[in-house]
Formats: structure tokens, C-alpha cells, sequence
């Protein structure tokens, strides 16, 4: 209709501004409502925290698996970030800084950190794993650990940290630093703080295969 209609440019950038505003507010929502919540956060929940309608949420995401799934892989995307900016450290405290960081993050997204380790992130978790050996070999070189100190002592640690946040929660939400804390003391001093073997990468492996079990 002549005369009526606006020129197409003028209606689909503001539109496409508020899909984008829309879709940052959910998410920011969400990764709240279900650290708070847990999973079971519904999604009534996420669309009144992030001031949408129920309908513009499900426009972004079909269901709650989606958009559970969006916000791991960002997690994942910020965790192998991180990994790769502590390879430019020139001092060798890329793994300590990595660490401190997956920490945070696990006390941050505390009510779903447990799906970043769930089956349909493999791409992401081989990637992150090859960086943390990476980290680790890289703390080795400048001294930062133990020449005792395996790459399986490392990811020890990390499921060590998920156990920690796991059980203190919210009650407790600052306990896994001064278990990292402690743990990285260990880490530095020489000789090796333990004479039992480490973790070896088959049993790494086996331990991986067998928490691929798709979780509820």
C-alpha cells in the first residue's frame, strides 16, 4: 500500500536492535535464575526475571534444553578464552590464572555447572583439555609447579573444585578459593608432595568415558 507502508530499512533495524536486547536480557536471566534455581528454574521464571513475555522467550529458545544448552557454551567459549589469553603470560601463571577463573565460574552458574561436563560438549571439553596441558606444561617450564606434578593431578584438582562447590553452595559460596589456595601451595613445592603415581591419561580417559552418560 503506497503511502502507508515504511521503507523496509526503517523497521527491521530497530527490530533486529530489540531482538538483541531481548535475547542479551534473557540470557543474563537465565545463567541468574538457574544458578539460583537450578535446572528446574521454569521458564516463567527467566522471562519475568529478564522483563520479556513467555512467547518472546520461546521465540528465542523452543524449550528450556536449548537454552540451557546456549549458556554452557558460552561458559565453555569464556573458559577456553581464558585458557588460551594464560598461554600469553609471559611469567608462566596461566594455569594458576586458569584455575581461579574455572572456579569462579563454577560458584557462578553453581545450579547447572554440572552440564559442562555433560555428553554434546566434547568438542568444547577436547578443546579446553588440550589448552589446561598446555597451562600445565607451561607452569612446568617456568618453574610455577613441581616437576612431580602431572597433568592428571591437575584435572584432579579441577574435579576436586566441582566437589567443593557442589557441597558448600550457596551457604558456603567463597570455601573452593582456600581449597585452591591450599592446593596450589602443594602444587609449587619440590620435591613431589606425594610418592603414590597420578592419575595416568588412560585412566583420565576412562574417568571421561564413563561421565558420559547423558545426565536428567
Amino acid at each position: 500500500m503506497n503511502g502507508i507502508d515504511a521503507p523496509v530499512g526503517a523497521t527491521e533495524r530497530p527490530m533486529r536492535r530489540d531482538a538483541a536486547r531481548n535475547s542479551e536480557a534473557v540470557l543474563a536471566a537465565a545463567r541468574d535464575v538457574i544458578s539460583e534455581s537450578g535446572v528446574e528454574a521454569s521458564m516463567e521464571q527467566i522471562a519475568s526475571r529478564a522483563g520479556v513475555g513467555v512467547g518472546t522467550l520461546y521465540r528465542h529458545y523452543p524449550n528450556k534444553q536449548a537454552l540451557v544448552d546456549e549458556l554452557v557454551r558460552i561458559i565453555l567459549d569464556e573458559l577456553i578464552s581464558t585458557a588460551r589469553a594464560g598461554l600469553e603470560d609471559e611469567h608462566g601463571n596461566g594455569l594458576e590464572t586458569f584455575l581461579r577463573a574455572f572456579g569462579r565460574s563454577l560458584a557462578r552458574h553453581h545450579g547447572y555447572s554440572a552440564k559442562l561436563f555433560s555428553p554434546g560438549n566434547e568438542t568444547h571439553q577436547q578443546q579446553l583439555n588440550a589448552l589446561i596441558a598446555d597451562l600445565h606444561a607451561q607452569a612446568f617450564e617456568h618453574g610455577r609447579i613441581s616437576p612431580g606434578v602431572a597433568f592428571g593431578d591437575v584435572r584432579a584438582l579441577m574435579w576436586a573444585l566441582r566437589g567443593i562447590v557442589a557441597v558448600t553452595g550457596q551457604s558456603a559460596p567463597d570455601a573452593w578459593q582456600r581449597h585452591l589456595d591450599l592446593h596450589l601451595a602443594a602444587l609449587r613445592i619440590d620435591p613431589a608432595p606425594s610418592s603414590r603415581p597420578a592419575i595416568s591419561d588412560e585412566q583420565l580417559q576412562r574417568i571421561a568415558d564413563a561421565h558420559k552418560r547423558p545426565q536428567k
